[in-house]
């Protein structure tokens, strides 16, 4: 007989209290159930079952067995789902995290396409600033820029894109242009308050040095786009990623501060919880950001 029907026999009886319900739930007869514990026992070399004329109960043995031999069931139908699934169209809501400022200017503009592609797929786009805990928080998938911090997600790379300090011709007009990283000490910074140390630029000196700059900031926001105004009205230097300035920078609004110093490259990833197979719906979106960011970067945007 096939040992998974004698597992799902013998478990389906403990489940359901006796052979009766338990041919009922199987959709087979009595004695089917009841043929199938009995090989499963002489398989074993072992009494399984404590059998009355009111009650059945699993022995101790019984009892340890139906614990993995639930597990292995609940894995089966898992298997089963998993190759149901991945054969379905993808479909149901996804729910995205992604930082403001990629997911206004970058983001949004194609969403209309993969939803117009996949139009069972529902998407919840949150937009924030902050570090999402994708499982916990109950996120399908998220979009994140720069060093990934949980090394337990699964991550694609989707592309890459540049920072440098910017600021408007009228700026350096005004101010003059900073020579060196020291320079920055005797101009006006503008600071992006939702990043952890936003205060100190990370940058590496033409030496290669890596220098940690503390700077105290003339005006300080929690939105990209805004210090990119800022630097465009001539207000002072920021330290930004090109996917928000390269447009500017292309139309000679903005100019790099200090163009010797080299260029600091992050990548932007689209990263899922862990897991032996990607449900449709996250496998398709991720599909489609791949095609969608295929010729953008590190500084075309």
């Amino acid at each position: 007989m096939d040992r998974l029907t004698e597992m799902e026999a013998f478990a389906t009886v403990v489940d359901q209290g006796g052979f009766t319900d338990a041919a009922k739930k199987m959709g087979i007869s009595k004695s089917a159930v009841s043929k199938h514990v009995s090989s499963l026992e002489a398989r074993l070399g072992a009494r399984l079952l404590n059998r009355t004329t009111r009650r059945v109960s699993p022995t101790e043995i019984g009892l340890a067995y139906y614990d993995r031999a639930r597990r292995v069931l609940n894995d089966a139908g898992e298997a089963d789902a998993l190759v149901t699934s991945m054969q379905s169209a993808p479909s149901g809501l996804l729910r995205i995290s992604v930082a403001t400022d990629f997911g206004v200017n970058h983001l949004s503009p194609v969403l209309g396409d993969f939803l117009t592609e996949f139009p069972d797929i529902t998407v919840n786009m949150a937009l924030n600033n902050r570090y999402v805990e994708l499982i916990s928080e109950g996120f399908d998938m998220a979009v994140r820029i720069g060093e990934l911090e949980d090394s337990t997600l699964r991550a694609r790379k989707l592309t890459d894109t540049t920072k440098r300090m910017i600021a408007s011709p009228a700026y350096f007009e005004q101010y003059g242009r900073p020579e060196k990283i020291d320079d920055l000490n005797e101009h006006k910074l503008l600071h992006y308050s939702n990043q952890a140390n936003s205060a100190v630029w990370k940058l590496t000196a033409p030496s290669g040095e890596k220098r940690q700059v503390r700077t105290a900031g003339w005006l300080t926001v929690n939105d990209g786009q805004s210090l990119l105004n800022a630097c465009i009205g001539g207000l002072g230097i920021a330290y930004l990623p090109s996917f928000l300035y390269a447009d500017a920078m292309q139309n000679g609004l903005v100019e790099e501060a200090i163009p010797d110093l080299p260029v600091e490259t992050q990548g932007i990833y689209a990263v899922y919880p862990p897991g032996r197979f990607t449900q449709p719906k996250v496998r398709a979106f991720i599909d489609f950001l791949a095609h969608a960011f295929a010729d953008k970067g590190p500084d075309i945007w």
